[in-house]
């Protein structure tokens, strides 16, 4: 029979970092940015729920797969009569927690990698998608539902390529980040959803702030890369 393995045969844990590691660590991958105020805020928020995660052995890739599905699981919701849109905001809310989980989940186990970088950016801009049509599907017309998506879009990719070309990695926070989609997506579908009666009004107003603070974003994070990079 064989012998059974000791504790010194089995593989160690990488211990979990405590907050202030935790905070230093990301600040030092997003170009030296601040973790104080609104960000530290999140930030601590998501160190205490990755910490349940990452005891059951959750990886980072698994989280950001399950958020892409839940951001998509919000489209059916929101195309349901009465409450359901409830749900669909709800589902936002949720898949935009788990976009931070997966970082956070990478960091604090040392599992940062750039293929897990294109597949976070992949699903995200998959999941801005599912948010324009999850608004669409609430009764937004479709060309301003899509204009939101482009920008969003947009922003990010003005980003990444100012990055590649010297910039740091963030440059300037704007009004038109990713949490603020997030929010902006799931509180006007919320409203869909309590007020039944003037679902098409709220979704309309949802994807007109899409895209007016989609448009503003824009503009701040060009007029910073056109000072940075001269």
């Amino acid at each position: 029979m064989a012998d059974r393995p000791t504790a010194a045969d089995r593989p160690l844990r990488r211990p979990v970092p405590g907050r202030a590691e935790y905070l230093a660590q990301w600040s030092a991958l997003h170009g030296g940015a601040s973790t104080g105020g609104l960000v530290g805020w999140w930030l601590r928020l998501a160190h205490g729920l990755a910490r349940p995660l990452i005891r059951i052995g959750a990886g980072p890739d698994v989280v950001t797969l399950a958020g892409l599905l839940v951001a998509l699981g919000a489209l059916p919701a929101a195309a349901g009569r009465g409450h359901w849109p409830v749900l669909a905001a709800g589902l936002v809310g949720v898949s935009g927690l788990l976009d931070n989980l997966d970082g956070a989940v990478a960091v604090m186990t040392g599992r940062v990698t750039r293929r897990g970088f294109v597949l976070d950016s992949s699903c995200d801009r998959i999941a801005e998608a599912g948010y324009a049509g999850a608004l669409w599907l609430a009764g937004a017309p479709g060309l301003l539902a899509v204009t939101g998506a482009a920008l969003a879009w947009l922003h990010e990719y003005v980003r990444a390529r100012a990055a590649v070309a010297g910039m740091p990695e963030i440059g300037v926070v704007t009004v038109s980040e990713r949490p603020t989609r997030v929010i902006v997506t799931a509180m006007f579908l919320l409203g869909c959803g309590l007020y039944p009666g003037a679902r098409t009004e709220w979704a309309l107003a949802g994807a007109a702030a899409s895209a007016t603070l989609g448009t503003v974003g824009v503009v701040q994070l060009g007029l910073l890369v056109a000072r940075r990079l001269r």
